[in-house]
């Protein structure tokens, strides 16, 4: 379980952190390298996700789906100096009981 949740929060901060250098050389003028490093990053996140050790490319990317939420809120919060209302953490909260349920309920084989 550990190493799942290590490999979405790799992949969670590699595809903010590349589309958020993306977006600062587009949106804000930032030089062309931004945009460059972060394409790399974005090809990088979607490796990531590849050594997870679930059998289900859809279960893993909707599971990794709700980290991502969670991981954009920490974002926001921590870059963009936005801070999450209540509302932002019941939501992410949500999505957190989303991705347990869904990556490690019992399941029959």
């Amino acid at each position: 379980m550990f190493k799942a949740m290590v490999f979405f929060i790799l992949a969670g901060i590699a595809e903010i952190g590349g589309g958020y250098l993306v977006w600062l050389w587009l949106r804000e003028s930032k030089p062309f390298w931004y945009g460059i490093l972060g394409s790399i990053i974005l090809i990088i996140y979607g490796i990531i996700p590849t050594l997870q050790t679930f059998p289900s490319f859809g279960r893993v990317y909707a599971a990794y789906g709700g980290v991502f939420i969670i991981l954009a809120v920490l974002w926001g919060w921590g870059v963009d100096k936005k801070t999450p209302d209540l509302y932002d953490w019941i939501g992410a909260i949500i999505c957190l009981i989303g991705v347990t349920v869904m990556l490690w309920a019992p399941r029959q084989t």
